[in-house]
């Protein structure tokens, strides 16, 4: 296994992609923005296909789609929290037709387009075992991205993860803060489809960080555990993909949702006696 060229790439994928989870998969869940991060993985589809209907490069142009909807969604959410009057209800459903339509309009894209487009089911579930060096730069470079945002911002960001309102009253900026916070889950989101794909991307920011909170108690040391336990779901899913010759993308979630049970075991067991 370990004498395959592909494998190299794959394991520094699994880094790469545990950094984007150890950070935003923390805040996402801080923030109860998993709805909201489960539209933007699935809007993405329109970016995917965009890029193949015009033959442009696939994650940028995913990227910049996921940004624009991801933008949207979090104007939509911040109404929603202000005397607008728009309803939780209605700004949810909002959401979920910005999520639908931006998967409707890529899956008509691709009808569109012709010629054969095999590659597309890497992109709804995953194929770390095909990502290319190209697709490794782009990875670092989003990383480097979102830590130099997180190091600028920090302050802010964990604010308004915490206490949106408190944040208010300490003359922070928490609209732009929410909308920063938003874009940089859509880059997360668009790094970690090149890994479990947009079907299953949801599982692999959410879970890590919420295992990781059970055991750590500041954000830092959080974000640590999260990214540690991405990577070994990854890098197990990755050998149980090699071993039983299926889908790598379901086998790194096959890996973190069984973690996610183990932990969950004694309580059921608990509320049952």
């Amino acid at each position: 296994m370990l004498a395959s060229p592909f494998i190299h790439n794959a394991f520094i994928a699994s880094i790469l992609a545990a950094v984007a989870c150890g950070i935003m998969g923390t805040l996402v869940v801080q923030s109860r923005l998993t709805f909201l991060a489960g539209g933007v993985s699935h809007a993405a589809y329109g970016g995917i296909g965009l890029a193949f209907h015009f033959s442009w490069p696939v994650l940028p142009c995913t990227l910049l789609f996921s940004l624009f909807a991801s933008l949207l969604m979090g104007a939509i959410s911040l109404r929603r929290d202000t005397s607008s009057g728009l309803s939780s209800g209605n700004a949810d459903t909002a959401i979920g037709v910005l999520w639908a339509a931006g998967m409707a309009f890529g899956i008509i894209l691709i009808e569109l387009t012709p010629g054969y487009a095999g590659e597309l089911m890497g992109f709804l579930f995953g194929s770390i075992l095909t990502v290319s060096k190209s697709d490794l730069l782009l990875m670092a470079g989003f990383d480097l991205i979102l830590l130099a945002l997180l190091g600028y911002f920090h302050q802010g960001l964990w604010a308004i993860s915490l206490d949106r309102e408190f944040a208010r009253s300490r003359g922070l900026p928490v609209n732009a803060l929410f909308l920063l916070l938003v874009g940089m889950t859509s880059v997360a989101v668009v790094m970690l489809i090149r890994i479990v794909g947009l079907i299953l991307v949801l599982a692999l920011l959410t879970i890590p960080p919420y295992l990781a909170r059970r055991f750590c108690n500041t954000l830092y040391s959080t974000m640590l555990a999260a990214g540690l336990l991405a990577l070994l779901f990854c890098l197990a899913g990755l050998v149980l993909s090699w071993h039983a010759d299926i889908s790598s993308g379901a086998a790194i979630i096959a890996v973190a949702a069984g973690a996610y049970l183990l932990i969950h075991i004694p309580r059921l067991r608990a509320a049952s006696q």
